[in-house]
């Protein structure tokens, strides 16, 4: 049955010392999957991993945002051109307590990086902590520009849901979901229409339940897609031929640029 990993990044050096078996063991569980950068040198490894079935983006995370110069934005832009790259990202905002990038640093990086977007046609992967309310103000004027988007790992609740279906974005869980106290997470996720869910690892993190504090790899998936079914209340093959059809909808569309 269809599977997709739909945010991964399997060129972690965590990974380094069996990549390649682990790559096998995910196309033995998914139909195809999209290795996500974040920073100029992850996004530059993300496409060396490009083959059948396998799909890169680039980007630039807001951790690094203060490299978002002119010349990293032409590189990413020549990166983004391979028909292979579906997207960029992960991009976003994060007021982390650990993060020490000023805000507004945050934010022209990721304004470029959305106008970097919707030039070359290509979708968005967001990431967002703790910064939900810039973020809505980013997108606001941003959506109407882009051919569509993800919010990686959903983390908000349900006026965060009707935002970002506000803008025709999905909205994907990681293994977050299936941990024991994501009540309020599980109430969200009962409130994102079939037609707009993704599933994803973000392998190496959030390993779902049952293999909570491994390694997670995008093999794992398949757990969280369980979890997910049951949260909502569809039958298991209904949400993996949904989420594979939403995410080829997302990524695998072509490009119109003008």
């Amino acid at each position: 049955m269809p599977l997709v990993d739909s945010h991964c990044h399997l060129q972690d050096a965590k990974f380094d010392d069996d990549r390649d078996q682990v790559i096998q063991r995910a196309l033995d569980t998914v139909e195809w999957l999209v290795v996500i950068g974040d920073d100029l040198a992850s996004s530059r490894a993300a496409t060396t991993l490009i083959r059948p079935n396998v799909y890169a983006a680039v980007g630039i995370h807001p951790y690094y945002a203060a490299t978002v110069t002119p010349e990293a934005l032409d590189e990413l832009r020549a990166m983004a051109r391979a028909p292979s790259v579906v997207a960029i990202g992960e991009i976003g905002l994060d007021y982390f307590k650990y993060n020490d990038t000023p805000r507004d640093v945050q934010a022209e990086g990721f304004r470029s990086q959305l106008e970097l977007a919707a030039e070359l046609a290509l979708p968005v992967v967001i990431h967002n902590r703790e910064s939900t309310d810039d973020l809505c103000a980013i997108l606001d004027e941003y959506h109407t520009r882009l051919p569509g988007g993800v919010m990686h790992c959903f983390a908000g609740d349900a006026a965060f849901v009707e935002r970002t279906l506000s803008w025709g974005f999905h909205i994907s869980f990681a293994g977050n979901v299936t941990f024991p106290k994501a009540v309020e997470l599980r109430d969200a996720a009962r409130l994102v229409p079939l037609e707009k869910l993704l599933v994803e690892t973000d392998a190496p993190y959030l390993a779902p339940q049952p293999v909570r504090g491994k390694r997670c790899e995008p093999a794992h998936v398949q757990l969280t897609a369980e979890s997910l079914a049951e949260t909502i209340g569809i039958d298991l093959d209904d949400l993996r031929t949904a989420t594979t059809h939403n995410a080829a909808e997302l990524f695998l569309q072509e490009r119109s640029t003008s």
